[in-house]
């Protein structure tokens, strides 16, 4: 039962590290030349849960903008508020179901002591 939670614990952790990257990538939405990070979840051998983080290298649209120079090319960041908020949301439902999970193994292993107490 400890390892079940365990495993939550791990699933929170890595969801939290997916949320925080979406939350950095909102936050820069705006900024030239900013490059998006994805966390991709894997599973590990011991029934837990780990992120991993990887920049997207995909470029961004390119705006032409008038400059003391002349007209030039700016990169923009190729994040996609329309692909971040989904994938905020989504996270959000599975933060919930790890947090429940970890409050059905909580009270079943409550019921048990009770039992053998």
């Amino acid at each position: 039962m400890i390892s079940g939670i365990n495993s939550s614990l791990s699933g929170l952790l890595a969801l939290q590290k997916k949320n925080e990257s979406i939350a950095n990538n909102t936050a820069n939405v705006n900024t030239e030349g900013y490059k998006k990070t994805r966390v991709t979840l894997n599973e590990e051998a011991v029934g837990g849960v780990s992120a991993t983080v990887s920049k997207v290298e995909t470029p961004g649209p390119l705006v032409v903008e008038n400059t003391s120079a002349g007209e030039t090319q700016q990169e923009q960041s190729n994040v996609d508020i329309g692909e971040e908020i989904p994938e905020q949301l989504l996270t959000k439902r599975f933060y919930q179901a790890n947090l429940k999970t970890i409050q059905t193994q909580d009270e079943m292993l409550g019921s048990l002591l009770d039992i053998k107490g």
